[in-house]
């Protein structure tokens, strides 16, 4: 293999590996934040887990996180929970740095 194909498959490689690592680091960041949400709402348990689960595939519906953000804020409206928007991409921050230390720790 010359050099340049050499190159390139490492270029590759690196991007497939760091596309995995956010990938993980988004769906622990949404985990983590539907955690922090079913607690507002008063959940616990098996019913917290089972929320933070839906909040996970929330994130699958579109890209980016507007869809996670709709659904934590329409829930949160329907119980009655006064967060804003803003508090809402605040904690998402929060939590994006703590699921990044999680994954990596792994």
């Amino acid at each position: 293999m010359s050099t340049f194909s050499e190159r390139e498959k490492a270029f590759e490689d690196k991007y497939k590996h760091d596309q995995e690592l956010q990938f993980k680091v988004e769906a622990r960041r949404n985990k983590l934040v539907g955690l922090w949400a079913a607690e507002q709402m008063g959940l616990s348990g098996g019913d917290a887990d089972a929320y933070a689960k839906e909040v996970v595939m929330a994130d699958m519906e579109e890209p980016g996180d507007d869809d996670v953000k709709r659904k934590i804020l329409a829930d949160f409206s329907e119980k009655s929970v006064n967060i804003s928007a803003h508090q809402l991409d605040k904690k998402m921050d929060e939590m994006i740095a703590a699921a990044k230390e999680q994954v990596m720790a792994e």
